[in-house]
């Protein structure tokens, strides 16, 4: 697989990437990643010097929560924290946009997962431009001060926010699941049609779906601004959700394994007795 396929560059429009992807034997090769994927983790963690911050977007539908379980679930409870950002509390908004995800951002030897991110701020804002003043911002007085620079500024933040962490040694990785309005429908119809989905279905959906194009425009320019070298967007075709999954899983693991991550070594004088408390414990 050649990751840097997926990586999206200001050359590009979103409308180059493939919205669907089959790959064979998913089951059994992401079995095998997230495998690696622990291993890496566990090392990692005794190291002591990295964190990896992982950053998931999509439109609704797109499959974020299934990825999370399946791309996750070989990795130790402790080594992986994932945060699901809704609203802003009142307690956020007392704060700077990027507040509340700073304080969220993984321990060192930690996986932090980000479902849905503080790209919202220059997302679904820009979309909902009203929501921004919730956040009581002296400079916005109307509708006319949120304008395109006001969201470039917040994007230029954004990535001076990813760098600084990264320059701290947290690995960011920002992964867009790329999904049809088409596939996006059946799923949809499949939430409606199937009893133990209906819970997943939100009259909002549907007002959020016809502004469908308003997204993609958003998106595209959040990427083409926002995807860096030390934190890139991987743009996944997320149509089909097994290989959407294998494809973040096999990226993480490719990834995490550049860095070469090492178990410390034990001090010198206790390797030196390392026979001696083995003759101890085995004299008990």
């Amino acid at each position: 697989m050649n990751i840097d396929s997926y990586i999206f560059s200001g050359e590009k429009d979103l409308k180059e990437f493939s919205t669907k992807e089959e790959i064979d034997n998913t089951k059994k090769k992401l079995k095998k990643a997230r495998k690696r994927i622990s291993e890496l983790q566990d090392t990692m963690y005794a190291e002591g010097k990295y964190s990896v911050l992982i950053c998931l977007q999509g439109m609704d539908t797109a499959g974020k929560d299934s990825l999370i379980r399946e791309v996750f679930k070989d990795v130790n409870a402790r080594g992986v924290v994932v945060h699901s950002f809704k609203v802003p509390t009142d307690i956020e908004l007392k704060h700077d946009f990027l507040w509340r995800h700073y304080i969220a951002l993984p321990a060192k030897g930690k996986i932090g997962v980000f479902n849905r991110t503080h790209y919202e701020n220059v997302l679904v804002t820009r979309v909902h431009p009203e929501y921004v003043f919730a956040e009581n911002i002296p400079s916005v007085k109307s509708l006319d001060d949120l304008t395109d620079e006001f969201y470039y500024s917040r994007m230029e933040r954004i990535n001076q926010f990813e760098k600084h962490v990264s320059d701290s040694g947290t690995i960011i990785l920002k992964f867009f699941l790329n999904v049809s309005k088409e596939e996006q429908k059946d799923r949809l119809l499949r939430r409606l049609n199937i009893q133990e989905k209906n819970w997943k279905f939100s009259e909002g959906d549907l007002e959020e779906r016809k502004l469908w194009d308003n997204y993609q425009e958003c998106y595209k320019d959040l990427l083409q601004r926002t995807s860096t070298s030390y934190a890139p967007w991987y743009v996944i075709p997320a149509d089909n959700k097994p290989s959407a999954r294998y494809i973040v899983a096999k990226i993480l693991q490719e990834e995490l394994e550049k860095y070469n991550f090492k178990e410390p070594t034990l001090p010198q004088k206790v390797l030196d007795k390392i026979n001696e408390f083995k003759e101890q414990l085995n004299n008990e």
